[in-house]
Order: C-alpha cells, then structure tokens, then sequence
C-alpha cells in the first residue's frame, strides 16, 4: 500500500520550496495543465508515501481543525538542523492544542497554514 496526502493551494512555488528546503522532501514527480491543474509530488523515493500539492484557477478554502496535523518523525540530528533552519527563516514555533505535541514535539505551520509536528523516531519527548 502506498499513501498520498493531496491538499490544494494558491501558491505551489512557495510551497514546494518549503518542503524541499525546510523539510528536505524531494519533487519526485510534477504535472502542468492537468484539467486545469498544475502539481508537485514531494516525498523521499525510498518511502512509501507522498504529498501531493495542487493548484488552479479555483482558489484554495482549506479549513483545518488545530488538531490536524502533518507529523514526520526525524532523528535527533535532523531535528536539530531542522530547528537551525526554521530559526534562520524566520519560522515561528508554536503551541499545540493537543498537550502532548507540546512535550513530544514542535510544531510550526507552512506557508499555506497547514499545521506540521515534529517528533523523534524513538518517540522520547523533544528538550
């Protein structure tokens, strides 16, 4: 079984450098023109999963609960150049909801406002 998480957006260049340069996902595969689509696939190729982000003539109305959330699992290091690079961009972290994110976790959001944790692979809280 293979996963996609599609979400619509206003502003796929802006988007996709996000997650490339912040998150480290790859474009594994783009589309233009689709029915009037244009896309991006973002992922790792080794993994078995990806984010599909889409956008048209039709603006985006996404409307998320705080408790929806993207959550990768990183290792210690990555975490920590992960917190280096959100600091040096100027990326906010903030308080969750849910109070376990707030002890497991970090949480930010991307520039369409869609909520990201971050938490370790070995699920230990994050100091």
């Amino acid at each position: 079984m293979k996963l996609r998480v599609a979400r619509h957006t206003h502003s796929l260049e802006i988007i996709t450098k996000f997650y490339h340069e912040i998150l480290g996902l790859e474009v594994i595969g783009e589309f233009e023109n689709h029915d009037g689509y244009d896309g991006v696939f973002l992922g790792k190729p080794e993994n078995d999963w990806e984010l599909e982000f889409t956008t048209s003539d039709r603006k985006s109305r996404s409307q998320y609960d705080e408790d929806d959330l993207l959550v990768f699992y990183l290792s210690d290091d990555e975490i920590q150049n992960l917190k280096k690079k959100l600091y040096s961009e100027n990326i906010q972290l903030e308080s969750a909801v849910n109070p376990y994110w707030n002890k497991m976790g970090i949480l930010f959001r991307d520039p369409a406002g869609n909520r990201i944790a971050i938490a370790r692979m070995d699920k230990r809280p994050i100091a």
